[in-house]
């Protein structure tokens, strides 16, 4: 055979085999052209949230035959938060979609705003004008949030971006809301039951802080048993609501994994820095500048 003959043959076969990888690149274009993600194929119409504002309204009504008392609350709940997370998609939607930072720190903002009115109607038994302490408290965490989490952590662009920003910040904000209603709750529940033992630890020379440490102290664990319970279980019993919706949505579950750990233990530090702020600017509401005690629930 011929040089001539055996480059035309070499030459046909590498063509016969570029044809074929490009076939074969096109064929796997088109497969995953046609596999849509999860979230496009498990879309949740309208009647998706008939169905599940019809299951709340079921358990809810249960609740009332057996006189439980939740069920009413149970069903106004459910309602708010439907209007309330809508209200709050479009709202991040256009944040979004402008992308003017501006814009995401005013929603940041309001979120603060509306957490510290959160705040202060959940905890119970507290005295009035705390509220520039827990705004200080939430800022403070929303800061360092910021700068730990999403400055250092994950590092967006641009350094802005309103659906890191916005969502992690919503996120923590949720959770140290609860963590501190509870701390402040439990403190000066727990200073009115030690009063005579407090004023007897004023009377022997302690300080204010002395007396109040171990009402500090309880108030703080009790605050964080929530957040270091879904630390510790996360994983094995639960699966987080950001590592669940990004699985769904079609993101790599190892990525999403990841995602949730900083989250969470992000969430879970901040949450006990925010719990012993707290805890240090009030803990003096008790006392009067003499170092005596006054009863305030």
């Amino acid at each position: 055979m011929s040089i001539a003959a055996i480059a035309i043959i070499a030459d046909a076969s590498a063509t016969t085999t570029a044809a074929a990888a490009a076939a074969t690149s096109a064929a796997a274009t088109a497969t995953a052209a046609a596999a849509p993600t999860a979230a496009g194929s498990y879309p949740i119409d309208i009647w998706g949230l008939v169905i599940t504002v019809a299951l709340v309204a079921i358990a809810a009504g249960m609740s009332i035959v057996m006189r439980l008392g939740v069920g009413r609350q149970m069903l106004w709940a459910a309602l708010r938060s439907l209007i309330q997370l809508l209200a709050m998609g479009y709202v991040i939607k256009f944040v979004i979609e402008a992308n003017n930072p501006w814009l995401v720190f005013a929603l940041v903002a309001v979120m603060i705003l509306a957490a510290i009115q959160i705040t202060l109607s959940r905890a119970s038994n507290i005295p009035k004008g705390l509220a520039l302490d827990v705004f200080l408290t939430l800022l403070v965490g929303a800061l360092l949030q910021f700068v730990f989490a999403t400055q250092l952590i994950v590092r967006p662009h641009p350094w802005y971006a309103p659906q890191i920003v916005v969502t992690m910040t919503g996120m923590l904000l949720g959770n140290m809301v609860a963590a501190i209603a509870v701390a402040m709750s439990r403190f000066f529940d727990d200073m009115a039951s030690r009063r005579y033992e407090i004023e007897m630890l004023l009377s022997l020379g302690a300080t204010p802080f002395e007396a109040a440490k171990s009402s500090i102290i309880s108030s703080v664990k009790l605050g964080m048993i929530p957040t270091i319970s879904q630390l510790a279980s996360s994983g094995i019993v639960l699966i987080p609501g950001m590592m669940a919706g990004q699985v769904i949505a079609g993101a790599d579950p190892l990525t999403a994994a990841k995602y949730q750990f900083v989250v969470l233990a992000i969430i879970s530090a901040l949450t006990l820095l925010a719990d012993s702020l707290i805890m240090l600017l009030v803990y003096r509401k008790p006392f009067t500048a003499l170092h005596q005690y006054i009863q305030t629930v």
